[in-house]
């Protein structure tokens, strides 16, 4: 398990240290930026620390091949992967929101026309372009193959998806300037860690993204490679974000219990389906791990 300890560490490691070294940081960061919130000179030096300590786990790990990073595949072949995989994320999720319209729990907003949409579309495409190479690449790409070579199919699998849902939970918290004092950092890291605190609200979105997260280890394992998950990662975002920027939710709708409130979209709905299409594809050996061929 020395694999997934490496990246604990250097996840929730790095958010622990950031958030005792944010005072001094603030001190050192708010005369020369006065504009810059508590909350963003904490986020950036995180960010900093943590791209410090993945470096040295990949280091450690001995990461280092495209195989190892997710792109083994022929370039033709992984974009043809990925393009399949889009089209399937797409038309996977697009049911999903048209479900919510017909339930009554979403409707279009005011104004909805085809520029609306248009720009929804472009929009949601470069968000989940964007959001699907970073999380595949780290996940399913990184942190999926080290502990898979350690550890197995089913240790990876389970960790990278726990991790990965886990992650979307960090709230963010803000702290006034005029509030900042030593301990702030740590009542940051409190606020940011709220959800694990009281976790019924948000346990719909977490099934849902936990199950996600399965499905694209399974992908991963499959066919050897990020390329079909970073397209179904990338249409599932791509639907999401467009229906979220042309709709609106309807608070007193009869069947809203259904969607989430931590995002408006994810929740018992989404997660029931998920869960139906993990049960059909595996059933079917879609999401089976290929065996090495027999010596």
């Amino acid at each position: 398990m020395r694999s997934l300890a490496a990246f604990l560490l250097a996840i929730f490691g790095t958010l622990l240290v950031a958030s005792l070294i944010a005072w001094p940081a603030w001190l050192l960061a708010h005369p020369l930026e006065p504009d810059w919130p508590f909350h963003r000179v904490v986020s950036r030096c995180w960010q900093l620390m943590l791209l410090a300590a993945l470096l040295l786990a990949l280091r450690q790990l001995r990461l280092r091949g495209r195989d190892d990073w997710g792109y083994g595949l022929p370039r033709r072949v992984f974009l043809r992967q990925a393009g399949a995989g889009l089209a399937l994320g797409a038309a996977t999720m697009l049911p999903m929101s048209l479900a919510m319209h017909a339930f009554g729990i979403i409707s279009l907003r005011p104004g909805f026309g085809l520029q609306m949409l248009a720009v929804a579309l472009a929009d949601g495409l470069l968000t989940g372009l964007a959001v699907a190479l970073i999380e595949e690449t780290f996940f399913r790409g990184l942190m999926y193959r080290a502990i898979e070579r350690e550890s197995g199919f089913r240790t990876a699998a389970v960790s990278t998806a726990l991790v990965y849902a886990a992650v979307h939970f960090l709230a963010r918290a803000k702290i006034p300037a005029d509030e900042v004092t030593w301990d702030s950092g740590l009542r940051l890291l409190g606020g940011a860690l709220a959800h694990f605190s009281d976790p019924l609200p948000v346990l719909d979105s977490f099934l849902s993204l936990l199950l996600v997260g399965l499905m694209l280890a399974c992908v991963r394992a499959r066919t050897g490679a990020i390329a079909m998950g970073l397209g179904l990662h990338t249409g599932w975002v791509w639907v999401i974000k467009a229906t979220k920027s042309v709709t609106r939710l309807e608070e007193d709708a009869a069947w809203g219990f259904l969607v989430s409130e931590f995002d408006g979209y994810t929740g018992w709905l989404v997660a029931g389906w998920a869960a139906f299409l993990v049960a059909i594809a595996w059933s079917r050996g879609w999401l089976q791990p290929r065996r090495a061929p027999a010596a």
